[in-house]
């Protein structure tokens, strides 16, 4: 084959480049490669089979609310390490690493913003902190962001996206519990609305306690919601499962939450429904 003319890149021609990483994105619904870029003008939601990606609490707020009208609050609220516990790392190490790796200090932010004009008390778990678990200056945050909805009257919205308790806090973790159910019972009382919504995934302690008892509960489509895994409650009852059984779906059919509601959809739809509680809230005399 000497006799063939040996190619020689033209002055266009150049060697394959390399694709930086995080440019294209595959989706766990469907498999396709995606453009980043087109992912996140999507509201985070794949554009072939409308998977909803997991994403951080920093776009969640920025998908949720009015723009620039989030104020973030009690961000000094910070966990510490009451037990001295180690598994195959020191607590204080795991926290050190997950704070390297985000923006924000701990399992979830909390603040006051605007949603369709409307002011309320906002708290938007991480799942990607420690797996959006709660430890006790979780518990702390949203207690005293709904202490603040019940001084200002105005309502609560918050976003789960949790694997349930912070096991590193032992008995702790699990008092919040308790603790934020008391804060919520106390907004009931007064009339001020809660609204919870529930993203993937949802399960152990923050859907035995605050994910479940909103006035309304709205939920991301196919989002898993539960509080034991299922091989734990197919073990246990020693029955097969249903198909979809822990999705949002599922549990829409069951009566466990009101709505499902795709991201894009969300700000429109938590708007008309906090419009319809705050513009029909009594009047007061004091009230602008």
């Amino acid at each position: 084959m000497s006799w063939l003319p040996t190619r020689r890149p033209g002055p266009k021609s150049q060697e394959k480049r390399e694709v930086p990483d995080g440019i294209w994105l595959k989706c766990p619904g469907c498999a396709e490669i995606l453009y980043r870029k087109e992912v996140e003008r999507n509201s985070w939601v794949c554009m072939l089979c409308g998977h909803h990606f997991r994403i951080s609490a920093d776009d969640y707020i920025s998908i949720l609310i009015d723009p620039e009208s989030f104020e973030e609050s009690f961000d000094s609220v910070v966990s510490i390490d009451p037990l001295g516990f180690v598994d195959s790392k020191p607590y204080p190490e795991r926290i050190a690493a997950a704070r390297g790796k985000n923006r924000h200090n701990e399992a979830i932010v909390t603040g006051k913003a605007r949603i369709e004009s409307v002011p309320i008390g906002l708290g938007v778990m991480d799942f990607k902190f420690l797996g959006g678990s709660m430890g006790s200056a979780v518990g702390e945050r949203i207690a005293r962001i709904a202490d603040l909805c019940l001084e200002e009257e105005i309502p609560l919205v918050l976003v789960s996206a949790s694997g349930g308790a912070r096991m590193q806090e032992g008995i702790l973790s699990l008092m919040q519990l308790a603790k934020v159910q008391v804060q919520l019972a106390r907004l009931g009382e007064k009339g001020i609305f809660y609204l919870s919504i529930i993203c993937d995934p949802t399960t152990g302690g923050v859907t035995a306690s605050f994910a479940t008892v909103g006035d309304i509960i709205l939920a991301e489509p196919n989002a898993l919601i539960g509080f034991a895994g299922p091989r734990v409650i197919q073990q246990t009852i020693k029955q097969d499962l249903p198909e979809g059984f822990q999705r949002s779906e599922f549990l829409l059919d069951h009566g466990m939450i009101d709505a499902i509601v795709p991201r894009a959809e969300m700000r429109a739809t938590v708007g008309r429904i906090l419009h319809h509680f705050w513009d029909s809230r009594p009047a007061r005399l004091d009230r602008p």
